[in-house]
């Protein structure tokens, strides 16, 4: 019962997530969370370390699109100079604006893994699909209080069991 909220991959970060690795895995899209995964919920820019990793998918062909319970405005201000496409108000971990991401990118389930930093929502809603999940440890900054005072306190509790089930692999973490 618990698989459900394992994801395949658990990464200290999404700067290490491979895109040559990807490839091997026949993944040709990413499903990317905003907040905590790839900007710190209190920032409104994305690192220059980000830009370049996000341009550097791209150039490997693959594609991104974000996937948010974020409303227009904040997730607009940060993928729009980017170009990248995106899903508010997600209300993940529900598989709807998942399927709508893959529609905006053309891409099958076999070719789509979600990234994200919360296992409730990223991990259980890509995992529901089917879909390949990548799990990052959350970046430093504000947390969403819901975040914080339900969603992080049971996640030690699968962390735990996730930590002894990983290969551990350079910095990459596969669960088996």
């Amino acid at each position: 019962m618990l698989r459900i909220l394992y994801p395949h991959m658990y990464v200290p970060s999404i700067l290490e997530i491979d895109p040559m690795e990807l490839k091997k895995r026949g993944i040709k899209a990413l499903l990317m969370d905003l907040d905590n995964t790839i900007v710190p919920r209190d920032m409104e820019e994305f690192s220059q370390e980000v830009v370049v990793w996000l341009k550097s998918l791209n150039k490997q062909g693959i594609k991104i699109c974000v996937v948010s319970n974020n409303g227009t405005t904040r997730v607009n201000k940060l993928v729009a100079p980017l170009d990248i496409p995106s899903v508010v108000r997600a209300v993940k971990p529900r598989r709807r604006a998942f399927r709508k991401g893959m529609d905006i990118l053309g891409v099958t389930h076999a070719e789509t893994a979600v990234v994200g930093d919360q296992i409730f929502t990223d991990i259980l809603g890509g995992n529901r699909l089917g879909l390949f999940t990548i799990l990052v440890v959350p970046m430093a900054g504000k947390e969403f209080w819901a975040t914080s005072l339900i969603n992080r306190r049971l996640e030690k509790l699968i962390l735990k069991k996730i930590s002894r089930r990983v290969s551990h692999k350079d910095k990459k973490y596969t669960v088996r």
